[in-house]
């Protein structure tokens, strides 16, 4: 542990800007927002009975969205872990995969396959029927978040000791009891932290609800309509504030549940690699065990169930594809360029959404590396505040942040809207990246950073030179993900944007609110597209470095 006293002034400033960022980027407008919240707006919310039947369609629908995602996550684990699969690797990916797109893909695709005009509705099936409302947003909802669910289910199963299940089934039991009597029980800290994480993402979910819920009212879409539709600014502050509760109750038990496993270790990243390549090494190590752990009957219905939910996200991105090249989709199926040739007046937001994301990816993984770095390997002052506000933004409804920002910058006089933009993307994201690092950081041992100081390097060095290649592989974990989210946002940019600064993740759902389904379908898959490709490309240029430090 470093001590703070004794040390460079590097440290101090990094400390002393790292509380300043968290005071004018996250206490500041939060404090705004409370301020803009009067006892007569509180009065007629909690009055109302419109907002009482939003508070009911929130609740209802977070605990209905979150257990469908969960179930479908732990058993879609489950099936990767457990069963003998063809092909499991492919379907190991495959969720990963649909995390990696843009998040309003999944409402985008809903309307084009079980809209009025979809093609399983109307064209494969003749229907004429509306699945807007509850139904709709939960089918959108749970296919957007079961693979974060997947992969927190997937790490437990496989941090079950096999040796377990091969003792019980060498005592005579079944393989019903082994998962009811093993399985299940020791994989539940894992089910219930998917859970919490679940509920915290479908309570702020802006995209999917503004998309596909019709009049089913609930509170993260109310907030943008109140302040951008009737210009109530007490109503839609207060609504915020209403949703913030449940959102920092689920996020404090997650965080307590979060800390107790990382200090068991089962972390994401560490000294010897990534989240993501150690999981999927880890299946591929356990293809022999997998053989014997299900019953022929639940290994078919196992690949069946695999094989439809994957053929669902095969078909969300299908149908992105196909609707970018009909010229009417539902209606004149006729192949046409047309909805690409039109994305030239678009080029400015993609620009910016790729842009904005990158810049607020590169920001919030720095500020994240600095906040724990300073948390895990030093003494400095206010390290368990800094830990708690690291990780307060994913508490916070993206809707609410987005309108604190706004209401921050029109207090300072402040209208540069791409600066804002970046810091609403910069803040929203940045928890996971700090979660990442400092899980990575934990399995590194403290001995190298005290090596580096017996040879001079003061911390700010230390980090950089000695600990940042040991972690490099949880740092870009956290970097492409804030980067996909950046990309892709809408709840806590949509009160920031201007006409100087669009972005295309609000041309796409302005499209699509407007019908025109084609363009709509042609940006998105153009955005996912690149995002992919830049993806690829850093992915790229880290493992030719890698190479490249290796033959040196």
């Amino acid at each position: 542990m470093i001590d703070f006293r004794k040390n460079s002034k590097s440290l101090w400033a990094s400390w002393f800007a790292v509380i300043v960022f968290f005071i004018v980027f996250i206490g500041f407008p939060l404090f705004c927002v409370l301020g803009a919240a009067k006892p007569a707006d509180f009065q007629k919310v909690f009055s109302s009975n419109i907002w009482h039947e939003a508070m009911k369609n929130t609740l209802f629908e977070c605990v209905c969205s979150s257990l469908l995602s969960v179930f479908i996550g732990y058993v879609f684990a489950f099936a990767v872990v457990k069963a003998n699969l063809p092909f499991k690797k492919f379907f190991a990916f495959m969720p990963v995969i649909h995390l990696m797109t843009p998040p309003f893909v999944g409402g985008l695709s809903f309307i084009l396959l079980l809209g009025r005009r979809g093609f399983i509705t109307y064209k494969l099936l003749g229907l004429n029927i509306s699945l807007y409302g509850f139904w709709g947003l939960l089918i959108a909802q749970t296919l957007c978040f079961f693979p974060m669910a997947y992969l927190i289910c997937l790490q437990s199963l496989l941090g079950i000791n096999p040796n377990l299940e091969k003792a019980a089934k060498s005592m005579g039991a079944g393989y019903g009891r082994i998962f009811f009597t093993i399985t299940l029980p020791l994989s539940f800290s894992g089910i219930l932290g998917a859970l919490l994480f679940v509920a915290v993402n479908v309570l702020s979910d802006f995209g999917n609800p503004l998309i596909v819920a019709g009049r089913f009212r609930v509170l993260a879409v109310e907030i943008y309509t109140q302040l951008t539709g009737w210009l109530n600014v007490g109503t839609s502050a207060v609504l915020g504030i209403v949703l913030v509760i449940p959102s920092v109750l689920l996020f404090l038990i997650q965080n307590r549940m979060m800390k107790r496993s990382m200090k068991k270790g089962a972390a994401f990243g560490g000294k010897d690699g990534g989240f993501l390549p150690k999981l999927f090494q880890r299946i591929t190590a356990n293809q022999k065990d997998s053989e014997k752990s299900v019953s022929l009957f639940a290994n078919i219905l196992l690949f069946i169930f695999v094989l439809f939910i994957s053929a669902c996200v095969i078909a969300q991105f299908s149908s992105i594809v196909a609707g970018s090249f009909q010229k009417l989709w539902g209606i004149n199926t006729e192949f046409t360029l047309e909805h690409i040739k039109s994305l030239e007046r678009y080029i400015l937001g993609l620009k910016n959404s790729i842009g904005f994301a990158l810049i607020a990816a590169v920001m919030s993984t720095i500020v994240a590396l600095f906040s724990s770095y300073m948390v895990h390997r030093t003494n400095v002052p206010l390290r368990k505040t800094i830990d708690s506000i690291a990780q307060l933004p994913s508490a916070i409804p993206g809707s609410l942040l987005g309108l604190s920002l706004s209401i921050a910058a029109t207090k300072l006089h402040f209208r540069v809207s791409s600066v804002l933009i970046v810091m609403a993307m910069t803040v929203s994201f940045m928890p996971f990246s700090y979660r990442v690092i400092s899980q990575s950081l934990i399995g590194v041992k403290t001995t190298l950073d005290d090596a580096a100081r017996s040879l001079g390097a003061n911390p700010v060095k230390t980090l950089f030179s000695v600990l940042l290649p040991s972690i490099e592989k949880g740092v870009y974990c956290g970097f492409m993900y804030d980067f996909i989210r950046g990309a892709g946002t809408l709840s806590s940019v949509i009160f920031l944007v201007s006409f100087k600064t669009p972005l295309a993740s609000i041309n796409i759902v302005n499209l699509a609110e407007q019908g025109d389904w084609g363009k709509s379908a042609a940006l998105a898959m153009v955005l996912t597209l690149l995002t992919f490709l830049i993806l690829g490309v850093s992915y790229g240029i880290v493992e030719i470095r890698k190479h490249i430090v290796r033959l040196r």
